[in-house]
């Protein structure tokens, strides 16, 4: 195999990245059949960039807002696992919330026999995803927008949240640690989010494993809150045996 340019080998991290989450130094260096050093120098320069955040062994991707558009088209395979293993959990009828997330917005395009089910969420784009589907009422709680990630928070989307009682809070995160619970971008994200499983019966967390054992800014939800957590793995999956004595996977 020819070599690779090192603006190839750096796409190529890049590309990994975006798949997983987190690239290995040893297994990079298979891959680009370069030595580790090589590898290295490469993610020296990528985190130089601001592009990902050296760890040991290898390095993380940089938890940082996009906006709905972006969210959508990262890691879309996963979420559609996620929402087709979430789908049963939906009630008909009743109340239920969703979050700003991408992947809340898969769920709620899979939606197809609701009788009466009203539907509140914090973003524009999945309370219009839930006014396409006959049966749903959709209420969209408003506040202020966030143009970083598309999602609309603060005081005024709160009270709103607060407003009704749901059968279940459906909710991503961006990120999850097994000591503590999940984490946000933003300090205004991660309340909308409380706010929204204060008056919930049940929390479920829709995560993709890239996000599995990270941490972002902000602190939000503690594991006494989520109920069930629905990854893109086998329940059974090693990676996660640090969640299994904290929730119920799926």
């Amino acid at each position: 195999m020819a070599a690779l340019l090192a603006s190839e080998r750096r796409a190529r991290l890049l590309e990994i990245l975006e798949q997983h989450g987190s690239v290995r130094l040893e297994s990079a260096a298979d891959a680009l059949a370069v030595s580790a050093m090589t590898v290295r120098r490469d993610l020296e320069g990528l985190e130089a960039e601001g592009l990902l955040r050296r760890v040991r062994g290898g390095a993380v991707s940089v938890i940082a807002p996009r906006t709905f558009g972006e969210r959508v088209q990262t890691r879309s395979p996963a979420k559609t696992v996620i929402a087709r293993k979430a789908l049963a959990l939906v009630p008909r009828s009743g109340a239920v919330a969703f979050d700003a997330s991408s992947t809340s917005g898969m769920l709620i395009s899979l939606i197809d026999d609701a009788d009466g089910l009203v539907i509140a969420t914090n973003s524009f784009d999945n309370a219009a995803a839930a006014r396409r589907s006959s049966g749903i009422r959709s209420i969209f709680v408003g506040g202020e927008l966030d143009e970083s990630s598309g999602s609309y928070v603060g005081p005024v989307a709160g009270r709103a949240a607060r407003s009704l009682g749901y059968e279940r809070f459906f909710t991503s995160a961006s990120a999850v640690d097994p000591a503590t619970g999940t984490s946000e971008v933003s300090l205004d994200e991660a309340q909308v989010k409380l706010d929204f499983a204060a008056v919930a019966d049940e929390t479920v967390l829709l995560i993709d494993s890239s996000k599995l054992g990270r941490r972002a800014l902000a602190h939000a939800l503690d594991w006494s809150t989520i109920d069930v957590m629905i990854t893109d793995l086998d329940p059974a999956d090693e990676r996660l045996a640090p969640f299994r004595p904290l929730t119920d996977l799926l």
